[in-house]
């Protein structure tokens, strides 16, 4: 049984990062899948944890060779998702948690089979100025682009498979629990499990 990509997106400051951080403390078996990215390494950023950090040309080398999931701008810096690294771990069976922006996200929606996809959403706008403001690494610039961005993204929220509203990071939490609990428990994923269980029941009732 192969894994099963988590799309997830968000406007920025709504808390996806933080809940994905915590969905894979929490499932030692979910893997945070590890974007390329042409920005620069923030404080405290580790290349190949937080993002694997390529210059211009060895991100356009890698578009050049087909190699990205999904690519696409984002506040002037370009990201992408490696089809070869994702499609690595889900044939190991290992559950993946991609963060994608919404722009990336359409196209690895439609590419990746059995995807599962989920929007995190603010409270409002102003809980998302609030919470750019309050880390620190935007310049009021910066953050007033963002936050129109925000505006367009919120309205692509219906598309998703699922959508959770961070008002309570707790709360919030355990619906992204819920969400992985019952993907994994989906009959259409489960078939081949049961079937090595109960095959002889399975094929008396056919």
């Amino acid at each position: 049984m192969g894994g099963i990509p988590f799309i997830v997106s968000a406007p920025s400051g709504a808390g996806k990062t933080t809940l994905c951080k915590m969905a894979v403390d929490f499932f030692p078996e979910l893997r945070h899948s590890v974007s390329y990215t042409t920005r620069q390494p923030r404080p405290g950023e580790v290349d190949g944890v937080d993002y694997k950090f390529v210059d211009d040309a060895g991100f356009d080398a890698m578009v050049g060779r087909g190699e990205f999931l999904e690519h696409a701008g984002v506040y002037g810096k370009r990201y992408g998702t490696s089809r070869l690294d994702l499609e690595k771990l889900l044939c190991e069976g290992v559950d993946v948690l991609l963060e994608i922006d919404v722009q990336g996200a359409e196209g690895a929606r439609v590419r990746l089979k059995g995807a599962v996809s989920v929007f995190i959403l603010p409270p409002s706008l102003k809980a998302c100025e609030d919470r750019l403001k309050g880390r620190g690494k935007d310049t009021p610039e910066e953050i007033q682009k963002r936050l129109r961005i925000a505006e367009a993204e919120v309205r692509k929220a219906s598309h998703y498979d699922y959508i959770i509203i961070n008002d309570d990071l707790t709360a919030a939490f355990e619906m992204v629990k819920a969400v992985v609990i019952a993907e994994r428990a989906r009959s259409s994923r489960m078939a081949e499990k049961v079937a090595g269980l109960f095959g002889d029941i399975m094929k008396a009732g056919s």
